[in-house]
């Protein structure tokens, strides 16, 4: 019964968490467009891989990495400068489509598990989103983490991520490709805008939480 519960509660979480919109589901559904199915799933496997790692260690040092708030705030501060750095790279992408198709061809030259891998390596975001999530999960005992049940919750937190991004990237796809015209006049505005408000959220959140004296 603990087994099912630890792969419920894993997957339910992993799958809420995929679904906003975030710039792993923007890569994918590039992929998805320029090179297919088949590359797209390679690509959430190289997503995955990290993730395993780092759903295991966070959940390990859940308490321990909320207490180091010199680390926190280190995490809290990179991403905010990537949020922005994203922006402007989506910018560049919808803006000079030409150049862009130019290095996107580049980029997907190499194993979509690598870019997965490496594109996942930088989502900082995700360490303090895990740790958090461990933590409560852990003190509520809506999970339990002695001996191999550990890999039960986490097997099933790598098969939400995986269904959430899938189901995402599909249904991103096919409304795209349903309102072209809407795609490419919004689109290229609003997917930069939705990164700089990201980054200005998180910025906040790092006011709050470091330099706030109230």
């Amino acid at each position: 019964m603990k087994k099912v519960k630890n792969i419920s509660v894993g997957f339910l979480v992993s799958f809420l968490g995929s679904v906003p919109l975030g710039y792993l589901n923007l890569v994918g559904l590039e992929i998805y467009a320029k090179s297919g199915f088949h590359n797209l799933v390679f690509f959430l496997f190289g997503v995955i891989f990290i993730e395993a790692f780092v759903i295991y260690f966070t959940l390990l040092f859940a308490r321990e990495l909320i207490k180091n708030r010199k680390l926190m705030k280190v995490i809290d501060l990179f991403s905010v400068g990537f949020m922005l750095t994203l922006a402007f790279v989506f910018y560049l992408n919808f803006n000079h489509p030409a150049e862009s198709d130019y290095y996107l061809e580049r980029y997907l030259i190499y194993s979509p598990f690598i870019i997965g891998v490496i594109l996942n390596g930088f989502n900082f975001l995700q360490l303090p989103f895990w740790t958090s999530w461990n933590l409560y999960l852990l003190n509520e005992k809506y999970i339990t983490i002695q001996r191999k049940l550990k890999y039960y919750y986490i097997a099933g937190t790598l098969m939400g991520i995986f269904t959430g991004m899938l189901s995402v990237i599909i249904i991103l796809q096919s409304v795209l490709q349903d309102t072209n015209q809407f795609a490419k006049g919004i689109l290229p505005v609003f997917i930069p805008l939705f990164f700089i408000a990201l980054a200005g959220i998180q910025l906040f959140k790092v006011y709050k939480k470091y330099f706030s004296v109230y």
